[in-house]
């Protein structure tokens, strides 16, 4: 065996050991999540009508249209036009990138109660299993909480296992926007949880929201808890490659064109997450995304913070508990996801994490890793804590 022969040898080696370490870690950590099966596509079909459908004699815009064309059309109806439009296809309106605001919040209650109703049919439909109606009544019981309160649902497709998106705070007015990106087996039956909220999306995007209130109670601020891309789904290939972060950093890009330009956003992105925001850094809108923090990341398919192509100041973070850190960071044949964001090499400023515990605790309140958060979405960077101390994370800035 030659030289080289020996090394692509021992690369490949490394490559698989990683992967398989990857879905041990998977399968022993509770990520296999009940994914519910669909009775069809509801989007696709609010869509199909969509397309055929016209306000007097004008037709409605491709909703793949940017976001400044959606919002010219809607600035162009009456308020009465709007609102038969939601009341019509809620499933389009509510995730119209470009939209109204108000209009999208209005639609997606509209598009969760008609969802509700769905699937408290199916929970007592004899044409299901007894697993069946057991699916069908958490995701009634999961609607009912989404619709509860003045809760602001920015996206929501029930289609497969579902997608959504909830603000907290007033994205109208925000000067500063923060986006909660999250990672594996996050759809419609995890988007929340009520024990240890903080672990799943909307308690993540509630957490961080508090801490900024209570570090600055004057300041305009929001909260976006974006599980608004198709996920891997528990163990499997996906979560090993970027194909479903690249779909996913598509959506991301759509969003942020969308925002209100008066807004600075920062990214906070977890685990799988942190894939997708390193695929879609290089085509975020220029000057728009102040900060991209990953924690808990299996690599950003980048092997330097430079190669991420973009002007955001790079924060990682990683608890010494969490497991994620026991997976080696490389890429080969498109498998894996490159650099440790926390590694020396990789460049990012490096962040303390203490108390995160594991590797969904980094919202849990008390924890370091929620104060540097808060602090770097305000933008108060002297006041991050670094992991080794010193002032090398905010060095430059």
């Amino acid at each position: 065996m030659t030289l080289l022969d020996a090394r692509l040898s021992s690369t490949s080696f490394r490559a698989l050991l990683a992967l398989s370490v990857v879905f041990v870690m998977l399968a022993t950590t509770g990520w296999t999540a009940l994914r519910p099966s669909g009775g069809g596509d509801p989007r696709a079909l609010a869509l199909s009508a969509w397309m055929r459908g016209s306000v007097g004699v004008r037709k409605l815009p491709d909703p793949e249209s940017a976001p400044g064309t959606i919002a010219r059309f809607f600035a162009s109806l009456t308020k009465a036009q709007r609102l038969r439009l939601a009341d019509r296809y809620p499933l389009v309106v509510g995730n119209l990138n470009g939209a109204p605001l108000a209009l999208r919040y209005l639609a997606n209650r509209r598009a969760l109660a008609t969802a509700q109703v769905q699937e408290l049919a199916r929970a007592k439909s004899d044409q299901l299993s007894a697993a069946g109606r057991h699916d069908a009544a958490r995701l009634a019981h999961r609607f009912a909480s989404m619709l509860s309160g003045h809760r602001q649902i920015l996206a929501f497709d029930p289609t497969g296992a579902g997608r959504a998106a909830e603000v907290f705070g007033d994205l109208s007015t925000a000067t500063r926007v923060s986006i909660v990106v999250p990672g594996v087996d996050t759809d419609l039956l995890t988007f929340e949880r009520t024990s240890k909220p903080y672990q799943a999306p909307v308690g993540m995007a509630r957490s961080l929201y508090g801490a900024e209130h209570a570090l600055a109670p004057a300041a305009r601020t929001a909260v976006i808890a974006w599980a608004d891309y198709t996920t891997p789904a528990g163990v499997g290939l996906d979560a090993s490659t970027g194909q479903l972060a690249e779909r996913g950093a598509t959506r991301l890009e759509s969003l942020l064109t969308a925002l209100p330009r008066h807004s600075e956003v920062s990214l906070f992105c977890h685990s799988y997450g942190s894939v997708l925001c390193g695929v879609a850094a290089p085509d975020l809108p220029r000057g728009r995304v102040a900060d991209i923090t990953v924690f808990g990341s299996p690599g950003m398919r980048a092997q330097h913070a430079s190669d991420l192509g973009t002007t955001a100041h790079i924060w990682a973070a990683r608890d010494g508990s969490d497991w994620i850190s026991d997976v080696p960071h490389l890429e080969f044949a498109g498998l894996g996801h490159g650099q440790d964001p926390v590694s020396d090499s990789f460049g990012a400023r490096v962040i303390s994490a203490a108390g995160a515990k594991g590797h969904p605790g980094y919202f849990a309140p008390g924890t370091t890793s929620l104060a540097n958060f808060a602090d770097i979405a305000l933008g108060d960077y002297t006041a991050v804590t670094c992991r080794n101390g010193g002032e090398v994370c905010v060095a430059g800035l």
